[in-house]
């Protein structure tokens, strides 16, 4: 690899006194901290890479207020303690406090008081803050925020060069990310998505005790949102630096979350499990229009037409999703207003997925609908929503303890 000149290294430093202050900090400057036991042996083969992390089981405690006065007012009130590797997803509405306490953490946010804990360090509490600068912290913005006078490879290299990165760190995030064939590309070249690998990686070089993603897709298009959460569920699989990801999207909830928040006015609203939380018929997530389940399930083959067949607690089901192949592990999302109940197993339809189900409880459902809780076969744990009109429940005489067939069709299972 080449090395980059420090004629360009300079250059970089007095472009960045131009930039916002969480670039110089997302840019890796670290030396204030003592060096880890992964940083220490860079030409051991057992070395710990750039995209782990040493997980010493302790959890990011979070006790933040903050109160606004004037035409924007706003208040934040915050209390919880998340896992210590990860993905946490924060979820809701847009001005819910989500972005600001990605920011306190970052120690961008010096209105804000409280206590930060992350891990063993102590980033802020009462006569403690810790400058952002001096905070380990990768973060992703909506927009990329790179460095235009950089190519992509000095992009890079800079910060991975400033916390004395190795040469397998780098090399695993370039595989990762597929990044190879930018590197020699200016940033003015890239598209949206690629922008976002490139700021993902960028921001793993600098050896952060946490990652922090800020809608990192709301301004990609939907087939580079596609392509870049399939990075990011690569990504969760194989790092054990927390993730923090903030994002008012479904789809990005649904399928990278390992615990999740739901928010809403500067409060949590919930927060657990995701797979607890999302499924929950009492979750404010079950009074959306779009509610539904996840559920996990692995890939057992694909034919020809991208059809898939999928092992999961609900027993085989059947989606399409094309990019997918045998052996991969997913969440599947099925809304409710894409099941229909039968008081008889239908052969001659089209649905292919159809699932012996009882009705455990009826609920209001959004828009006058009536919202069906459902446990699926003889696994009472697994549970199913669908959708109906109170016309439908009056026709099929629906109640608690009735066994009835729910019918899904492949192309309405979201993969």
């Amino acid at each position: 690899m080449n090395e980059r000149p420090t004629s360009i290294l300079k250059q970089a430093d007095q472009k960045l006194e131009q930039q916002p202050e969480l670039i110089k900090r997302a840019s890796g400057r670290h030396e204030q901290h003592p060096a880890r036991i992964d940083d220490a042996d860079q030409s051991s083969d057992n070395q710990s890479l750039a995209l782990t992390h040493v997980d010493d089981g302790h959890g990011i405690e979070l006790s933040l207020k903050l109160l606004r006065a004037g035409e924007a007012a706003f208040e934040l009130s915050v209390d919880l303690t998340l896992p210590s590797s990860g993905t946490t997803v924060i979820f809701g509405p847009s001005g819910g406090g989500k972005t600001t306490i990605l920011r306190a953490i970052a120690g961008l946010e010096p209105d804000v008081k409280g206590h930060i804990r992350i891990k063993q360090q102590t980033w802020q509490a009462p006569g403690v803050f810790v400058p952002a600068h001096q905070r380990r912290v990768g973060f992703v913005f909506q927009h990329s925020a790179l460095l235009p006078h950089l190519s992509v490879e000095q992009n890079l290299r800079y910060g991975w060069q400033r916390v004395g990165g190795t040469a397998a760190e780098y090399a695993q995030c370039v595989q990762q990310l597929d990044l190879a064939p930018l590197l020699q590309r200016a940033i003015g070249q890239l598209s949206g998505g690629e922008r976002q690998r490139v700021a993902l990686g960028r921001a793993l070089l600098t050896r952060p005790d946490i990652l922090l993603l800020d809608e990192p897709l709301a301004a990609l298009d939907a087939a580079r949102r596609s392509e870049i959460l399939g990075y990011l569920e690569r990504l969760k699989q194989t790092t054990t630096i927390p993730l923090l990801y903030v994002t008012h999207a479904v789809d990005e909830m649904s399928r990278l979350a390992d615990y999740l928040v739901l928010m809403k006015g500067g409060r949590v609203r919930q927060a657990g499990p995701a797979l607890e939380v999302m499924n929950h018929p009492d979750a404010p997530l079950a009074l959306r229009d779009d509610a539904g389940v996840v559920v996990q399930a692995t890939v057992q083959q694909r034919d020809p037409h991208g059809l898939l067949t999928l092992q999961s607690p609900m027993g085989t089901l059947y989606a399409h999703g094309p990019a997918h192949e045998p052996g991969d592990r997913l969440r599947v999302r099925i809304h409710a207003r894409d099941v229909s109940l039968a008081l008889s197993h239908h052969t001659d339809s089209s649905m292919l997925n159809i699932l012996p189900v009882t009705v455990l409880a009826l609920r209001d459902g959004a828009g006058g609908q009536a919202l069906i809780e459902l446990s699926v076969g003889d696994q009472h744990e697994q549970r199913l929503l669908a959708k109906i009109s109170y016309a439908s429940v009056a026709r099929l005489n629906i109640a608690p303890g009735l066994t009835l067939w729910a019918q899904i069709k492949a192309v309405a299972l979201l993969v």
